[in-house]
């Protein structure tokens, strides 16, 4: 590749103020920047303390990378001061405001980004960010989303916009989704919110925006893999036409210890403590548990995985955060003593950590996850089974994935997606012996419990191998960086000369 034309280019990255979003957008630039491509995150001074220190490593090594800031808008849009991120809002009720403050921002990142030399090539914006997209059009930049999510995703997503076949489903049948390389079912009970008509009729407007917005975008980024889901990508890129490029997972550029740790600072949490009493117990004995920055667990739910964790007799190390009535949870722990009678094998953390650290340790043996897309990955990379407990979003659709296409985990049994403003509503689903039956079923003995274990050794594999040079996501960041520059030639050639007229 031509150095002179890589000097010359410029990529933006864009992302979402959200921990599940920033996190792999930053991972994908720093991927991007190492190869010596300049490019600059855009974010606000709050949210870029959580990975400042990981963006000064890379540019002490040489990378030409950087991070402006633009202020975020909290006054005019009436949200309290110092909550530039989703999961920083006291209330969910916020969360239109949010929005309002996202697409104030369109105007400061204009003006910030016209001042930028060489000027941008490029704009990798999450996809929620509709501003983005106003900054584009308005600059005539290229502008490439970032979904967040896996080719499964948005294929099925695509069928169903296009089938709706859902729509003639009751709540709680089972329908047939179209189209899907595999025979894939689902209940409308496991949709995400936005093929469900909610209560509030702006989040649906905007929702409808945001797709409206994709289809016009030049193309996607997807932090997957080719190996991982090779017929989902091809059937989307045909159907829709889109031009995808997967380049995941990007949490593997975190090669050693240390960039794993930097990789987010949210908190105080001591890690060192952490990954030292994983040294004390053998290869594969210890489970991980962690439902997510947002859990939608009740506290009843919360209580049966807890009591399950127990019965298993096996060590774990249990991420509780950002619970629905935390306070609750919290006040059973201390006044049942669960705390106590596991302790010495059992670890609970009330905060962040250091999530791909951990799962990147010897002894982690099964990851019980959310599954969100970038908890999913980061299981996936880790080599371990995963136990499936889907709450929201689209992570019914991600457990598809992993118990049904790679087949390196097992369902918890959940069935229902906790809709937000509606978790009062929610029934406990997954019982204490659902909990301990599915850890058993995949650390447990037996020629098929084995085989998920084996699998999941695999994908591994595949994974790192994917991002090393000539592998698939490699050459995919290869293929993304020429189709720029080929663009950015073609822009050059069609500017008129004003010389010459």
């Amino acid at each position: 590749m031509d150095s002179t034309s890589l000097c010359n280019l410029h990529f933006v990255f864009i992302p979402l103020m959200a921990p599940g979003h920033l996190l792999p957008m930053v991972d994908m630039a720093k991927m991007l920047a190492r190869r010596k491509v300049k490019v600059s995150i855009v974010t606000t001074p709050l949210n870029s303390i959580h990975f400042q220190d990981s963006i000064d490593r890379e540019i002490q090594s040489g990378s030409p990378i950087q991070i402006l800031h633009v202020p975020f808008p909290w006054a005019e849009a009436g949200i309290p001061e110092g909550c530039e991120s989703q999961d920083t809002l006291p209330s969910m009720d916020l969360l239109y405001n949010f929005n309002v403050a996202l697409n104030l921002l369109q105007r400061p990142i204009e003006e910030l980004l016209q001042n930028q030399s060489p000027f941008p090539s490029c704009i990798i914006a999450d996809t929620n960010l509709l501003c983005a997209a106003g900054v584009a059009d308005k600059l005539n930049i290229p502008r490439i989303v970032f979904d967040g999510t896996s080719c499964f995703y948005l294929l099925c997503c695509h069928s169903l916009n296009k089938n709706k076949v859902h729509e003639a489903a009751s709540y709680d049948e089972k329908f047939l989704v179209p189209g899907m390389p595999h025979k894939i079912e689902l209940r409308r009970s496991q949709l995400p919110g936005i093929f469900y008509p909610g209560r509030d009729l702006r989040l649906q407007a905007f929702r409808e925006a945001i797709r409206e917005a994709a289809k016009k975008a030049y193309g996607i980024v997807v932090n997957s893999f080719e190996e991982l889901e090779a017929e989902y990508v091809k059937e989307y890129e045909r159907v829709t036409g889109h031009k995808v490029w997967c380049v995941g997972p990007v949490s593997l550029c975190n090669k050693d210890d240390r960039e794993k740790g930097l990789r987010s600072k949210r908190n105080s949490s001591d890690e060192s403590r952490y990954v030292k009493w994983l040294d004390s117990w053998p290869a594969r004995s210890v489970i991980y548990v962690c439902l997510g920055s947002q859990n939608r667990a009740t506290p009843e739910q919360l209580i049966e995985v807890g009591l399950g964790l127990e019965a298993t007799k096996r060590p774990f190390i249990w991420v509780l955060r950002g619970a629905y009535r935390r306070e609750e949870t919290e006040k059973w722990l201390l006044e049942d003593g669960f705390e106590e009678r596991v302790k010495g094998r059992g670890i609970l953390i009330k905060g962040w950590v250091p999530q791909v650290l951990i799962l990147s340790h010897r002894a982690i043996g099964a990851f019980l996850t959310h599954c969100g897309w970038n908890s999913t990955l980061e299981g996936i990379c880790a080599g371990v089974p995963l136990v499936t407990y889907p709450l929201y979003a689209e992570q019914f659709l991600n457990e598809k994935v992993v118990v049904q296409v790679v087949e390196t985990g097992v369902s918890a049994g959940a069935e229902t997606v906790v809709r937000l403003g509606d978790e009062f509503k929610a029934r406990v689903e997954v019982t204490r012996d659902n909990v301990t039956d599915s850890i058993e079923n995949v650390m447990g003995e037996g020629k098929e419990k084995e085989m998920i274990r084996e699998r999941a050794r695999n994908y591994a594999d595949m994974a790192r191998k994917t991002i090393e040079e000539g592998g698939s996501s490699y050459n995919n960041m290869s293929l993304l960086i020429e189709d720029i520059i080929r663009l950015k030639m073609s822009q050059l050639n069609d500017t008129p000369n004003v010389f010459l007229e």
